[in-house]
């Protein structure tokens, strides 16, 4: 993924993040979210059949 679609997916509150100092992290957890939320959304429109 592109950095400006990262920084859209934070600010559309799809992805987590925290930061520290001036740095911007995304805990492991934060992406397996992020994962399972495309998942979900892939098997609601019906593209979920990939394995």
């Amino acid at each position: 993924m592109s950095r400006s679609v990262i920084y859209e997916q934070l600010r559309a509150s799809r992805l987590g993040s925290v930061k520290q100092g001036r740095a911007r992290l995304i805990p492991a957890k934060a992406i397996q979210q992020y994962v399972d939320l495309l998942i979900s959304e892939a098997e609601v429109t019906g593209y979920g059949n990939a394995a």
